[in-house]
């Protein structure tokens, strides 16, 4: 479903069942990154996924590193500039897909060859894969292209059973990253399903390829307070996929939007999923729909909401992250697509939803709508963001460029955040450092 049908379907929602929408309040980004476009002039560039690293020397060269889909993986500065293209894989034959980059994170210190490596890993929808690309900080120092990609050879598909399989494109779609002691993983999602994979990161003759430890299966249908069974929307075929995903790696706890349910929490014990727990549902939860096959999106029959639905997110669910903070304080942020918010939830405890926030218009940016990615970091950024940073996908640049239409991220300090709630939310520089997790 488009995120303009969304949007236009959660106000009818609204108005229909009488609910009251959130109030979020306003903040404003301080530098985008350039708009791309998807379109054959653009490169097909569609921008999707941020993810923030912190350069240990000089927090003030930290990178912002970006997925563009079909384009690839662009590496900004925090002034918003591109400083690194890296473009996705070709096709590896006639009838094969090209690669696809979809979601990026970053892990720290990963033993690669013998030495401490910081990684970029991007899930490669086109090709199911995860591939992994060292990041250099003598590099950004001089200021040479930072990543390298150290993908093993060997890396095979993450979910499929052949390459032909892997044209069917139910594939390696939403990724979420983190350490443990010496050891680092990646959660997988697959593009129209609902599982997701629990990866080990290897050492492959200093490359980087993975082994499965763990394979988790979501709920594709439910059945609500009333007894009456319900499947979410989606495409025929399909069943209700997850992207937005972040791990609390303090707490080993992953947090992973499924788009038309809302977020679960997951314990990682062990190597291994816990029981997954809905910690809040979408709006759109339980309503009735039906599929236009001419427009081709699910269309939701407002009329019969029977009222189980969530109240802070409006599908679809997306974007998560973590900002940390001392004492297991923090916050979980989640981007709420549809009605263009970012709900707000406390990360200790059971997650008390605190307020939304929305990206709005300012003198130096556009605001943000339909947005997929974000990405957060409390530590201090040199000049730029001394009090940390927030990064969100903007799936409508703006000033279009004619019929163009046109995505980036948006760079917001996180003060600015913090500040715009009538409580402000904490702003903690020092308790949690990216790099030790331990």
């Amino acid at each position: 479903m488009s995120a303009s049908a969304l949007s236009t379907l959660t106000a009818a929602l609204l108005m229909v069942t009488g609910a009251s929408a959130p109030q979020p309040v306003s903040v404003s980004a301080r530098v985008e990154t350039p708009a791309v476009y998807d379109d054959e002039a653009g490169g097909n560039a569609d921008a999707d996924d941020p993810a923030v690293w912190v350069d240990p020397r000089d927090p003030g060269r930290s990178l912002v590193i970006a997925t563009l889909k079909e384009a690839g993986l662009d590496v900004y500065g925090l002034d918003g500039k591109r400083l690194q293209h890296i473009a996705a894989p070709a096709a590896p034959g006639e009838e094969a897909a090209p690669g696809r980059f979809n979601n990026v994170d970053v892990v720290y210190g990963f033993e690669l060859g013998g030495r401490k490596t910081d990684l970029a890993l991007v899930s490669d929808r086109g090709r199911d894969r995860v591939r992994a690309y060292a990041i250099d900080p003598a590099a950004v120092a001089a200021g040479r292209p930072p990543l390298k990609d150290v993908t093993a050879s060997d890396a095979a598909p993450v979910f499929s059973a052949s390459e032909s399989e892997v044209d069917d494109q139910r594939t390696a779609y939403g990724l979420a990253a983190f350490s443990d002691d010496d050891n680092a993983y990646a959660v997988v999602s697959r593009r129209s399903e609902t599982r997701v994979r629990l990866l080990q990161l290897q050492d492959r003759n200093g490359r980087v390829g993975y082994r499965t430890e763990d394979t988790l299966d979501l709920p594709g249908s439910f059945t609500l307070p009333n007894n009456s069974s319900w499947t979410p929307c989606a495409d025929p075929g399909d069943h209700a996929q997850v992207e937005g995903m972040v791990v609390d790696q303090e707490e080993h706890v992953l947090y992973a939007a499924q788009e038309d349910v809302g977020l679960w929490r997951v314990d990682l014990d062990d190597e291994e999923f816990g029981r997954p727990r809905l910690f809040d549902r979408v709006r759109e939860y339980g309503t009735p729909w039906t599929y236009d096959t001419e427009e081709e999106e699910c269309v939701l029959d407002t009329a019969h909401d029977p009222g189980f639905g969530g109240e802070h997110l409006s599908a679809d669910a997306e974007g998560a992250a973590i900002y940390h903070a001392a004492d297991g304080k923090g916050y979980l942020l989640a981007s709420s697509q549809g009605d263009n918010t970012f709900a707000v939830y406390e990360r200790q405890g059971r997650g008390a939803y605190l307020g939304s926030f929305a990206v709005t218009d300012s003198a130096a940016t556009d605001g943000v709508q339909h947005s997929d990615g974000t990405a957060v970091v409390n530590v201090p950024l040199g000049r730029s963001f001394p009090k940390g940073l927030l990064v969100t996908h903007d799936g409508e640049a703006a000033p279009a460029d004619g019929d163009r239409e046109g995505t980036n991220f948006k760079f917001t300090g996180w003060e600015s955040v913090a500040g715009a709630f009538p409580k402000p939310l904490t702003i903690d520089t020092k308790s949690f450092d990216p790099r030790d997790t331990d």
